[in-house]
């Protein structure tokens, strides 16, 4: 593995802001700016793609990478080590860039159960396969691998989009993000198509079992119950490539960052039952066709950006942590491949005012957050970074 510097930037937030509603920066009169510093200088990892905590007041960490481990630490700055929790190497089919371990959530009631839930792709056929996992009962870092039960599978047509989150809602439910299928431009038509899984936020009782499966149906899912042969698993759809979703831990709002095709990043707020307009629209945009598209029932994204901030939008969190006091309920986002890092300030709905934080030089793979609401980054480099204020 690379031995990788620690990026030190610090950008001031008055120079910055790309709001285009011209609403007043919040923090423009305190001279504040941001910096991003290895969280974990002691530690790296191979292509982290995801951060987690477990719920069970440990103080661990847990960085899933894309090659099929998952690594665990406790969370000190100063650790030197970690420990592997899960390897599941030989079944995850990691060839395409997007394609691996994607995903990792901790059932509500882990402390009791010990419960894990992950989100993989594998191959012979293509498919991504939801599994739940548990933990060692010798060994608290150690999962034991001989527990998996899978959970949902569905067949993948390419080897893109796979989206890959997994996360429990307040509700208790299992939130999965599922990408388009693949290909561009969404040439199956899968967005639109409610009879599939692809291109769709899904949402399953993990705790119930019916029809065969092992899952049930939350009954007040959108299309719970319908006789048009939708699949009654989906919470919302219209999504291409859905890559990084969180829950508000105050509102319970639910916020997703949309990979564009060629022109536009989104970022949307999931509401049940909504159809986020893909691959109709590319953000608030035509896409086929390219002009004149019916919109009548489409939600629009909240927010969007253009090939000159990035070219792949990272979904993050709304901000509850206990540091970075200036940001808090903004909602903190950033994109693969610019590294840019923005604070989405959402608290007036008709005005949303965005405001660019930093620019990181490495790829931002995906954010996190441990117990304490704190925010991490996983660099596509191998570290896991954090943003800190700096005063001017």
């Amino acid at each position: 593995m690379r031995f990788l510097i620690i990026f030190v930037l610090i950008f001031s937030l008055g120079c910055s802001s790309s709001d285009p509603t011209g609403n007043q920066d919040p923090t423009e009169d305190q001279d504040i700016s941001y910096q991003t510093v290895n969280a974990f200088p002691n530690l790296s990892f191979n292509q982290p793609v995801d951060l987690q905590h477990a719920g069970d007041n440990s103080g661990r960490l847990f960085v899933v990478e894309k090659a099929g481990l998952i690594q665990v630490f406790n969370n000190e700055s100063s650790a030197e080590s970690t420990s592997t929790f899960l390897d599941i190497r030989e079944q995850v089919d990691d060839r395409g860039n997007e394609e691996g371990l994607l995903g990792l959530a901790f059932h509500p009631n882990y402390e009791s159960n010990g419960y894990f839930y992950v989100n993989y792709t594998a191959s012979d056929p293509a498919r991504t396969i939801i599994a739940r996992f548990q933990v060692s009962d010798q060994n608290p870092d150690e999962a034991n691998e001989a527990s998996e039960q899978e959970i949902l599978t569905f067949a993948q047509p390419y080897d893109n989009h796979n989206g890959g989150q997994l996360a429990f809602g307040p509700d208790g439910y299992l939130y999965i993000a599922v990408g388009d299928g693949g290909s561009g431009g969404d040439p199956q038509g899968n967005g639109q198509d409610r009879s599939t899984l692809l291109g769709s936020i899904l949402r399953i009782d993990v705790n119930g079992q019916e029809n065969g499966n092992n899952y049930a149906i939350p009954t007040d899912n959108p299309y719970a119950g319908n006789d048009e042969g939708y699949r009654e698993e989906i919470f919302a759809h219209g999504l291409r490539n859905p890559w990084r979703f969180s829950f508000d831990t105050e509102t319970g709002r639910l916020w997703a960052g949309d990979v564009g095709q060629n022109s536009y990043e989104e970022i949307n707020i999931i509401e049940s039952g909504n159809n986020y307009g893909w691959n109709i629209m590319e953000g608030t945009h035509c896409y086929e066709p390219s002009s004149g598209c019916d919109q009548s029932g489409l939600t629009m994204p909240v927010w969007e950006y253009g090939r000159d901030e990035g070219i792949s939008v990272t979904g993050g969190y709304a901000y509850r942590g206990p540091t970075l006091e200036t940001l808090t309920g903004s909602y903190i986002y950033g994109d693969y491949g610019s590294g840019k890092i923005w604070a989405l300030d959402y608290s007036d709905s008709e005005n949303p005012s965005n405001t660019e934080l930093l620019e990181a030089d490495f790829p931002i793979a995906s954010f996190g957050v441990d117990s304490d609401n704190k925010l991490y980054i996983c660099g596509f480099d191998g570290n896991i970074y954090q943003l800190e204020e700096v005063e001017g």
